[in-house]
């Protein structure tokens, strides 16, 4: 298999992306992560930028990396004066990396415009940027900012930049597709022609941006036009639509093109990781992204749920574990029998398909889907459904009431509402009050001061998503609300789900069911554990 570098840019062109922001203890974390899935550089950020970003690598010094080589990345020297003088370079050395990724102006138009410089004095900043850095110790990865769009403006200049790079003895000319906007057979004609013009003196790689879409598309031709180096984001995230997602560029090369990027034993942990990343930046990880997605071995309807519980490859393109990631029936109207059964065979294997509990859950959800539920998202409500109608739920406590009330000018900042609920476990009762920003929160607190004297570990529920979707606008105020709540223990997450005209009645339920769920989890975890 031909080796594939891929270069991480997660903690550098990543965190330009909006909302992104990271601590220095945040970057520690992925750089750990991204060490682990075998990448082979990590683009950690740019010293002379930022006090944030030479802490980091100063702090970087002490980590045992078994994988990948961390880079600092900056700019070509300024005009009108020497690398000596120029304190970005300088702030390169002190970070300490073996490697530097230092990018220039390929585009004449960048030049003359942006940089208000001469294209010889261009030339000379690359050349001698590169002389430096090489000079004292460093292998030097040129980025050519700009250049396809320099290529198709002026080809012999965007290539004397390159021989100015390699002059200098940069040993990596990665063609940056900066403004995402090329189309596959620019990149295709583009890369092979610098391929065969500086193939023997440097290895070649690309970068690219997502403005077309085509950012995964246009890194994977470069490669099969002669890159061995790709820089990417390993969640696509960046500036503007973002960058080359690397989860999707990594497994695509790997296990679909034949080429070698990461260990081949860790290509398993690609979800894992990718789920790492997504949490310690605080955002989602989208739910339809390949591989790695929640979504990405899902079906619904009932015809593909059929077919794939028969063989797997009737619509799966390859096997979920393969990456790390697990197959998942979503349940709907449209989902059939098939679907249900495979859901009831986890808590009773013995049910089969003609018997009358399967087509009442089906006729259930079907009704319920019709009043707004939509369990696809909501899997713990739809495990409660189940175990309902087959006989494997019992209740963990009865509500006698809950009341909710606000108060406004606030009594404490962030505290304006307040709940009270009366609960039975056995025959004992429980009144519990709660205080929170919202009635929702207010309820949550109340719920979990009246359980947790009974069930202790309801203490360690998290919610940590909360969703209401208005189902029928035209009713305004008295609209039907669909709620759904995703909460965590630490360890799993779980989705639950309310449907009612009053927003907080429809947030109880989807409470309700979310603490059960914990509470049935917990029961059987413990049963297996005596087993």
């Amino acid at each position: 298999m031909a080796e594939i570098e891929i270069l991480d840019s997660t903690l550098r062109d990543g965190s330009q992306g909006e909302g992104v922001s990271y601590s220095v203890q945040d970057k520690i974390h992925i750089v750990e992560a991204l060490d682990e899935l075998g990448v082979s550089y990590i683009e950690a950020g740019n010293p002379g930028s930022n006090p944030k970003d030479m802490e980091f690598f100063q702090r970087a010094r002490e980590l045992h990396l078994k994988h990948s080589k961390l880079v600092a990345f900056g700019s070509t020297r300024r005009k009108g004066i020497s690398c000596a003088e120029d304190a970005n370079l300088q702030s390169l050395l002190i970070a300490g990396t073996d490697d530097v990724v230092i990018f220039g102006k390929s585009w004449d138009f960048q030049v003359t415009e942006i940089l208000h410089a001469t294209l010889e004095e261009n030339l000379a900043m690359i050349r001698e940027t590169c002389e430096f850095l090489k000079s004292n110790g460093r292998n030097v990865m040129y980025d050519a900012e700009h250049f396809f769009s320099g290529y198709q403006a002026n080809a012999d200049y965007a290539m004397k930049t390159l021989q100015a790079a390699v002059d200098g003895g940069a040993t990596v000319l990665i063609l940056c597709e900066t403004k995402g906007g090329c189309m596959m057979n620019d990149v295709r004609d583009t890369v092979s022609a610098v391929c065969a013009r500086f193939g023997q003196s440097a290895k070649i790689g690309i970068h690219t941006h997502n403005d077309s879409g085509l950012a995964v598309a246009n890194s994977l031709i470069a490669v099969e036009s002669g890159a061995t180096h790709v820089q990417g984001v390993l969640l696509g995230f960046g500036e503007r639509t973002g960058n080359a997602n690397l989860s999707t560029v990594i497994a695509d090369l790997q296990l679909k093109m034949g080429f070698k990027c990461i260990p081949d034993e860790n290509i398993s942990k690609l979800t894992e990781i990718c789920k790492r990343v997504a949490e310690i930046t605080n955002i989602p990880l989208e739910s339809g992204m390949p591989y790695v997605g929640q979504n990405a071995f899902a079906h619904k309807a009932g015809m593909h749920i059929d077919a794939v519980l028969k063989n797997p490859s009737a619509y799966e393109h390859l096997n979920p574990e393969t990456v790390g990631n697990e197959r998942v029936f979503l349940m709907s109207e449209v989902a059939g029998r098939s679907m249900i059964i495979e859901k009831i065979h986890k808590f009773n294997p013995g049910i089969t398909k003609d018997n009358p509990v399967v087509a009442e859950i089906v006729k259930q959800v079907k009704e319920l889907e019709h009043e707004g539920y939509q369990y696809e998202g909501a899997e713990g409500s739809f495990e409660l459904l189940v175990r309902k109608a087959i006989g494997k739920y019992q209740p963990f406590f009865k509500l006698h009431y809950y009341k909710t009330s606000g108060e406004i000018p606030l009594v404490e900042e962030g505290l304006y509402s307040f709940a009270q609920v009366k609960i039975a476990v056995d025959d004992h009762i429980e009144i519990a009050a709660g205080e929170g920003n919202g009635p929702v929160n207010a309820l949550d607190n109340a719920l979990r001061s009246a359980l947790k004297t009974f069930y202790p570990s309801v203490d360690c529920i998290r919610l940590t998503d909360y969703k209401v979707r208005v189902l029928d606008g035209k009713s305004a105020t008295a609209s039907r609300v669909r709620v759904l709540i995703e909460s965590s223990d630490g360890t799993d997450s779980w989705t639950t789900i309310g449907v009612s005209c009053d927003v907080v009645e429809a947030s109880w339920m989807a409470l309700v069911d979310s603490f059960e769920y914990k509470l049935i989890k917990d029961i059987e975890k413990k049963y297996q554990k005596l087993i």
